[in-house]
């Protein structure tokens, strides 16, 4: 419905057959006039990305009254964003992918592209290299893609250039998260599975077949808790899984 829903995560205690709380939603942020398809938050600064179909990308501080802060659009031939991630080793800077199959690096505070990452040329056989994820390293200069081509892919924030690829898994790679501590990197995937990568080795050190398949979609997301050894996902079959 192109909003942005902000909630107050309730007690853990809280029995899950009580009736609604109204207080449990925190706001509602409205300015995207298609459907939104990536959020990206920034839990120190209190600010939040989004990317739409509305081919923008917003910068919202959800406390603030008006919450809209800025809202970027890219060259119209790069067409609508996919994905969007904060620059987590520079806060002045941010990543969006778009459904051209390009990554932009961005100035947040003046809009301006700062670097082109070389995303639409890394597919070596030609194929369908749209990109369904980008997510930055919390400590170091890297970008990492999740591609429609079964290819996870590492850039340099500061040249642009491949770094490393490696195919992942064995369907579109939907979604990517890196731990706090930035030494792993989960995967999920159309395939059905969830993969833990060691960031120092790139190799596979668990998997697990997680979500059944709906509309030959499976995984659409993964995240680590912040703080505790909990990983989560989000499937077409209506679930959200935490594993410990």
């Amino acid at each position: 419905d192109s909003t942005i829903r902000c909630w107050n995560i309730p007690s853990s205690n809280i029995d899950p057959y009580d009736s609604f709380d109204q207080n449990v939603l925190n706001c509602t942020l409205e300015g995207h006039t298609n459907a939104v398809w990536g959020l990206s938050v920034h839990s120190s600064k209190m600010q939040l990305l989004s990317c739409s179909a509305d081919g923008t990308v917003r910068l919202w501080s959800p406390g603030q009254k008006p919450p809209l802060l800025q809202s970027y659009t890219a060259e119209e031939d790069d067409g609508a964003p996919t994905s969007v991630d904060f620059v987590r080793c520079d806060p002045s800077q941010m990543v969006a992918s778009y459904s051209s199959s390009n990554t932009y690096i961005y100035d947040i505070e003046t809009g301006k592209q700062v670097l082109c990452i070389n995303t639409k040329s890394a597919s070596e056989d030609g194929g369908n290299n749209q990109i369904n994820c980008v997510v930055n390293h919390p400590t170091l200069p890297v970008t990492i893609t999740a591609h429609e081509d079964r290819n996870i892919r590492f850039f340099d924030n500061t040249t642009g250039k491949l770094i490393h690829s490696m195919v992942a898994h064995l369907n579109a790679v939907s979604s990517l998260a890196v731990d706090p501590n930035g030494l792993y990197l989960l995967s999920g995937s159309h395939d059905c599975s969830i993969r833990l990568w060691n960031l120092d080795s790139k190799t596979c050190v668990q998997e697990i077949t997680a979500h059944r398949k709906k509309f030959e979609e499976s995984i659409h997301d993964v995240a680590f808790h912040p703080s505790k050894p909990y990983i989560a996902s989000a499937g077409a079959d209506a679930l959200a899984k935490v594993f410990v």
